[in-house]
């Protein structure tokens, strides 16, 4: 771990950049516990970005460990209090919610009809989210800590100080915001609904608040015990000046906001933390993605096709710049995944402090068992025609007669996970063409050779085959392989030939080269 923590002192990665960052903050303030915070609206079910938030935040925290003894914690906060603005169009029964517009979620009856609230339903929901990934994390509700007084302090303090904190608002606001906004929202006395209402008045002495409902009545009332929440910037900082949160990070959306909240923070009687904003991502065309356009790449969609750590890989992979995430980019994060594992026992500490394995993992980085890459996987069971990948594992043990289900079930995994790719993305844009006659005649001579094959089944000798069959028929000898792709995969590009051959088998390659030279493919 000495090793490692030196290695820590000096990485690039950005995790322990961040971590020696936050570092020298809280040696400087003196802490004796760290605190890191990721906030979650739970007006909706928890989403990639969630995920992704969730994930680099725990990267960020387990490279702080490395670097210092201090203990660390990280509060996942739900701001449930907040009023339901619109009816969310996937529920059931959704035209029952319509009574209750503007009251906070955790006042919303659950159209699931399984928890207490929609608040409590989706805030299970993410609960559940969070311990399936194995975060580790401590779950903060809005409504305990208004109604808990956990916030008081600083709700009393924003009214001693409320000209201030407006003040820092009021700058960011168009002329016609600015004669209606406050930074605090009372929940009305009757109705429960928070109220979007000027404040008539701010009494700091008492702690209360003055103002008048929809219908011109004028109420009084406490700013603590959930009577009234923050509005939605002012309880960013206020939140962080509560808890004492030393790190938080959020998308490039919120980043013209972070000197609001930082000073808001600070008025409040707070530290501003440190902060990290990340570039958010892009779909296929380039275009934002959206959960309510619901273009790109969904947490189930992702597990559909791959794993967990791999999603994990591509979040971990430069979070300052905008990335196109969408399907085409799940069996690259795969692979590149598994050759950082099989590199990680071989690294020494400065390496393995740069490998994204262990920002994934920790220390306890687990080996990979994925003899054939999933980008092979694909390629299998396209040309096997597979529907399951029990017909994958006839091929994969002949090639690797010591691999199993059993012994390596992180193949056995990608192996499902590459049948289905495959038939839902590869199988229906697969378009063959017939070879020309300079490729026809590159094919047969490989033909030809692999029938008189007899150095059973090496990749490397089986590419030297391959290269000897193009060497001196193309140039740039790369037009051979696309050749060899395009005609007998279907496919622009694809794996090393030699080890695709010696992973289908000879006499499989064979009949392939021999029904695309007679057009039966196409």
């Amino acid at each position: 771990m000495t090793d490692l923590r030196d290695a820590a002192m000096t990485s690039k990665a950005w995790p322990f950049e961040e971590a020696r960052r936050l570092l020298k903050r809280v040696e400087r303030m003196g802490k004796s516990e760290v605190i890191f915070e990721t906030g979650y609206g739970p007006s909706g079910l928890p989403h990639i970005g969630t995920f992704g938030e969730v994930s680099r935040t725990t990267m960020v925290r387990r490279a702080f460990e490395v670097i210092s003894d201090i203990p660390t914690r990280l509060i996942c906060f739900s701001d449930d209090l907040d009023g339901m603005r619109k009816v969310p169009g996937n529920v059931p029964d959704a035209e029952k919610l319509n009574d209750y517009l503007q009251l906070p979620l955790t006042k919303v009856p659950d159209p699931f009809g399984t928890h207490e609230s929609f608040g409590h339903h989706n805030n299970a929901m993410l609960r559940r989210f969070l311990d399936t990934f194995g975060f580790e994390y401590e779950f903060i509700s809005a409504k305990d800590f208004y109604e808990s007084g956990r916030f008081d302090e600083v709700l009393l303090r924003a009214c001693e100080r409320y000209d201030d904190v407006m003040a820092v608002m009021l700058k960011s606001l168009r002329e016609e915001r600015r004669q209606t906004y406050s930074i605090f929202l009372p929940m009305h006395p009757e109705t429960g609904r928070v109220l979007y209402v000027p404040i008539k008045h701010v009494d700091a002495r008492e702690g209360t608040v003055t103002f008048d409902d929809e219908e011109g009545r004028e109420w009084t009332v406490p700013v603590t015990g959930g009577n009234v929440k923050f509005q939605w910037k002012p309880d960013f900082g206020a939140r962080w000046a509560a808890l004492g949160v030393d790190f938080e990070m959020y998308g490039k959306d919120h980043s013209t906001n972070t000197p609001i909240y930082d000073r808001i923070c600070e008025i409040l009687g707070g530290k501003k933390p440190e902060h990290f904003t990340y570039e958010l991502f892009l779909d296929d065309q380039g275009h934002k993605i959206s959960k309510t356009s619901g273009n790109g790449v969904s947490i189930d969609d992702w597990l559909t096709y791959a794993s967990t750590e791999s999603l994990s890989y591509f979040m971990y992979q430069k979070p300052k710049t905008a990335k196109r995430m969408h399907f085409d980019v799940i069996p690259k994060a795969v692979d590149e995944y598994h050759q950082q594992l099989r590199a990680y026992p071989t690294q020494d500490a400065k390496a393995q402090a740069n490998n994204p394995v262990f920002h994934i993992h920790g220390a306890d980085v687990p080996a990979s068992d994925m003899v054939v890459p999933f980008s092979m996987l694909l390629n299998l069971a396209g040309v096997a025609n597979a529907e399951e990948k029990d017909q994958l594992w006839g091929f994969i043990q002949r090639y690797a007669p010591e691999a199993s289900a059993d012994t390596n079930p992180q193949l056995d995994q990608a192996a499902g996970f590459a049948v289905r790719y495959y038939n839902d993305f590869v199988k229906p844009h697969k378009v063959y063409r017939l070879p020309t006659d300079l490729e026809r005649e590159a094919l047969t001579e490989l033909r030809d050779g692999l029938k008189s094959w007899d150095k059973g089944l090496d990749a490397e000798e089986l590419q030297s085959l391959v290269f000897a069959c193009g060497r001196e028929r193309f140039d740039p000898l790369r037009d051979w392989f696309k050749a060899l792709y395009q005609v007998l995969l279907g496919a622009d590009q694809g794996p090393r030939f030699g080890g695709f051959i010696a992973l289908y088998g000879v006499d499989e390659t064979i009949t392939l080269i021999d029904d695309a030279l007679a057009g039966k493919l196409v």
